[in-house]
């Protein structure tokens, strides 16, 4: 069960201190407490204290983050839980095969979870930093989570595997040396050193930089680079740099 500690739930702008609450509640049951909170309105609250309800460990040790990408910046794997991509290119999975691979990675490395805010659920930006999109298996019909029953849903399917795995997997997995991956924060600054450049190039002009950037955010995501791949390209752009000097 150690891999539990490896995944966070990340809540994007909760407005409803009551769900922050909620939401440690479920985790707890089910054995997570890595509870992150991006901007949230009301926090702390004695509602949430309320609605945690005996999850208070949970709840009083949450990281709260300016920034989503302050938020995931040690991660390698990044969920988003979201039935439509908006049409990005980024996949759209089940939440079973979701945690499977979430599971998988997170025997060595950092795995997160996000949940959008609750009116609108996640950004077309929020989603930029997503490798998969988490489809619930709800309703069609009326597919509605409210923001804590999601969380509870995507805790339980997480120790529902987790437990199901047996010992032998367990050992077998953790024989195997990780792939060593680049985190959210090489990759966020990665991004920035490789669109300066870009610029500097003249190769991204204003009417296309949105359109381009969102781009290629997905197409690294898809690739998902290692650290030594990253250390290439990041020398491949210094080069660029001083070239351009």
């Amino acid at each position: 069960m150690e891999r539990l500690q490896n995944i966070r739930f990340a809540l994007i702008n909760t407005s409803h201190a009551g769900n922050i609450g909620a939401a440690a509640r479920a985790m707890k049951v089910m054995g997570l407490d890595q509870l992150h909170l991006i901007g949230p309105d009301d926090y702390p609250s004695a509602e949430a204290t309320a609605r945690a309800s005996g999850a208070d460990d949970v709840l009083y040790n949450a990281a709260v983050h300016n920034t989503l990408d302050e938020a995931i910046a040690p991660c390698t794997l990044v969920f988003g839980t979201s039935a439509r991509n908006r049409g990005m290119d980024i996949p759209v999975i089940d939440l079973a095969d979701a945690v499977e691979i979430m599971l998988d990675a997170a025997i060595s490395q950092q795995v997160a979870l996000l949940f959008g805010k609750e009116r609108y659920g996640m950004t077309n930006e929020e989603m930029q930093r997503c490798h998969y999109l988490v489809k619930f298996p709800a309703n069609p019909v009326y597919s509605s989570l409210n923001l804590a029953a999601a969380v509870q849903v995507a805790a339980y399917e997480i120790r529902k595997q987790c437990l199901a795995l047996s010992a032998e997997t367990i050992d077998k997995a953790n024989d195997v040396e990780g792939v060593p991956f680049a985190d959210a924060a090489k990759m966020a600054s990665f991004y920035q050193h490789l669109f300066t450049v870009m610029q500097d190039v003249d190769f991204i002009q204003t009417q296309n930089q949105v359109s381009l950037e969102e781009k290629l955010r997905m197409m690294f995501n898809r690739l998902r680079i290692e650290k030594h791949e990253m250390d290439i390209l990041r020398g491949f752009l210094s080069a660029v740099n001083k070239k351009i000097k």
